[in-house]
């Protein structure tokens, strides 16, 4: 079962699925935080491992960001650094080096099967976006990871993606969410947003309107009963033609 859902969302229907990228699509890159866990106690750590210590990071973070956006100077990656070391069980002096590392650190590895259920959740008929707190690169991230384009193409057609570093505006702030919105012409209340954070994703999605779903692979949001989850984007596919069938 991929859906843990709160709020019976299937129960109405959805013309419209936004999406986050890092976490849903994109993770930080084992090239550069493998090497670093293993020398600090994590041996035998895999790209498994730092997969689940992302999302073991987000959820500390939230936990530092439960009830609104994070403060002025952004998410707190000290956290995310520390909850990831712990959980691929490397020593906690490695926690710096991970925090210091994300100033240059690409995001690349793929989340796995996140391509082929993108594709599964274009062809129920949804319009789809992208909303991504990014640095102006994330189209041609998408690209170059063979994921999305807007349009047609060789990829999963998206109709709009949109990159903090080039609207100006970043998750949590409602009009990040409602631009994506007016490109698409969907009403807030017909649309969900899938992210991986509670702070930027869940937090936003709710001030625009729009119902957040927060994926959590391992369980690990600290609030479970606060909104829905799903454990990878199937689980949104799931709730996609549940709203269908109860049109």
């Amino acid at each position: 079962m991929t859906v843990r859902s709160q709020g019976g969302l299937g129960a109405r229907g959805i013309d419209a699925v936004l999406l986050d990228v890092g976490g849903v699509f994109l993770l930080p890159d084992p090239a550069v935080l493998l090497p670093i866990v293993r020398s600090a106690g994590a041996a035998s750590a895999d790209e498994e491992d730092l997969r689940r210590g992302h999302y073991a990071g987000v959820a500390a973070m939230d936990r530092h960001h439960p009830t609104g956006p994070a403060p002025a100077s952004g998410p707190n990656w000290a956290a995310y650094a520390a909850a990831l070391v712990a959980e691929v069980g490397a020593t906690p002096g490695a926690a710096p080096e991970i925090e210091r590392a994300f100033g240059h650190l690409g995001w690349r590895r793929v989340v796995p099967g996140s391509v082929e259920a993108l594709r599964r959740l274009a062809d129920t008929g949804v319009a789809l976006a992208i909303v991504s707190n990014a640095d102006g690169t994330i189209e041609e991230q998408l690209l170059d990871a063979r994921i999305c384009q807007i349009g047609e193409g060789e990829h999963v057609p998206v109709a709009v993606v949109l990159d903090s570093g080039i609207v100006g505006i970043e998750k949590p702030e409602p009009a990040i969410f409602h631009q994506a919105l007016t490109a698409l012409g969907v009403d807030p209340g017909r649309a969900v947003h899938v992210g991986d954070t509670g702070w930027a994703d869940v937090v936003g999605a709710r001030a625009a309107g729009v119902r957040p779903v927060h994926l959590d692979p391992w369980g690990f949001c600290p609030f479970p009963a606060d909104h829905d989850h799903v454990v990878d984007l199937d689980g949104v596919v799931a709730l996609v033609d549940a709203g269908d069938a109860a049109q």
